[in-house]
């Protein structure tokens, strides 16, 4: 007797044909054939990671010494003078020879490969600052006398988190207002679109100095002054998505079985806009950054010592003696700048629908 045939069903496990899915894999592929955009995205994460390794990087005090047989690591906690033998009960500073003959007596120091923190300042310097590049200083010091190499790697780590936080949180607002004006519309719509066309007409880089001017600078607070302004990017794009698939016949017959709105939204039409959302996402980090670089660079943005790439350039152009300041500013934000746009034209071009269901030998 025959046994029964088993359904047809699809049994190959979901790790095996990929959690991308056809439509993903041939946009990847479109993403990977940018050579340019491709191997800028490596660049800009390479740099990324190294920045975020600033602390380690370089710093004035050791990642690691041993003294006495023990082991200490100065970089994560502070350690009093007196801990090594000193006689001073404050954080011993490892830049004093002093204190580090104490150590290598009884041990060894290892300390990062550029021993400057961003405020760390030099005092022994071959020429009043700020002094020219050197094999101690391989990209010179400021006019304050501390180091540019290691001011630049912190300045670009605050830089592009400035950039993603920004973008990230203005997204979301963006994405959730474009929602609601193009599923609703009506009044909604029509509220929301009067408000914008106020809100947007304000000259935005003169209320960001007023701002800054009456509030305290620092991380958190110039974040949110930005924010009031910078959410209205993707709005335009994401209110025309909603508006164009509000009445397609799946949202119809959803609502006929009674789904609710938010359902609708967030299930159904915000995949479709999210598609085209995502190739605006470089270009509105690269322009948070260019804010932030330009509020720095004016003296309304981070707070006086930290490091920042904008307040590098108005070094640059306060000490014309010294053109490695403006050089290094110059090229770190046009390197970033420019890996930002080609990661954003290799993404656009990754998401283009005439791209990934024109060709078929893209996901082979």
């Amino acid at each position: 007797m025959d046994q029964p045939q088993a359904p047809a069903t699809d049994t190959v496990p979901a790790a095996r044909r990929g959690w991308l899915g056809p439509i993903g894999r041939r946009r990847l592929a479109h993403f990977r054939a940018n050579r340019r955009g491709y191997w800028s995205l490596w660049i800009f994460l390479v740099l990324f990671g190294l920045s975020l390794l600033a602390d380690v990087l370089a710093n004035d005090r050791p990642i690691l010494l041993q003294y006495e047989g023990r082991y200490y690591s100065p970089i994560l906690t502070d350690y009093p003078e007196t801990e090594f033998g000193g006689f001073l009960p404050t954080t011993a500073d490892f830049s004093d020879p002093a204190v580090r003959q104490l150590v290598e007596e009884k041990g060894w120091i290892l300390f990062p490969p550029i021993p400057y923190r961003y405020d760390t300042v030099i005092y022994d310097l071959p020429t009043p600052a700020p002094s020219a590049p050197t094999w101690q200083n391989l990209l010179g010091t400021d006019d304050q006398a501390r180091d540019v190499l290691a001011r630049t790697i912190y300045g670009f780590r605050i830089s592009v988190l400035f950039g993603l936080v920004l973008t990230v949180l203005s997204s979301l607002i963006g994405i959730a207002a474009g929602a609601v004006q193009g599923y609703f519309g009506g009044w909604v719509d029509l509220s929301f679109q009067r408000f914008m066309e106020v809100w947007s007409g304000m000259p935005v880089l003169y209320l960001l100095i007023i701002l800054s001017s009456l509030i305290v600078p620092g991380f958190w607070s110039l974040l949110i002054i930005m924010l009031l302004f910078s959410w209205m990017s993707l709005v335009d794009l994401v209110r025309a998505e909603f508006l164009r698939a509000r009445n397609l016949d799946f949202v119809r017959a959803a609502k006929a079985l009674g789904v609710s709105d938010a359902t609708i939204m967030r299930r159904h039409i915000l995949p479709n806009a999210m598609v085209s959302t995502l190739t605006f996402l470089p270009f509105i980090l690269a322009g948070s950054v260019t804010t932030l670089t330009a509020l720095d660079f004016l003296g309304f943005g981070m707070p006086v010592g930290s490091p920042s790439l904008g307040e590098l350039l108005t070094q640059g152009k306060n000490n014309l003696q010294a053109p490695w300041l403006g050089f290094t500013g110059f090229l770190t934000i046009s390197v970033m700048l420019s890996l930002l746009v080609f990661i954003g034209e290799a993404v656009r071009d990754a998401f283009d629908p005439r791209k990934t269901f024109g060709s078929k030998g893209a996901n082979r």
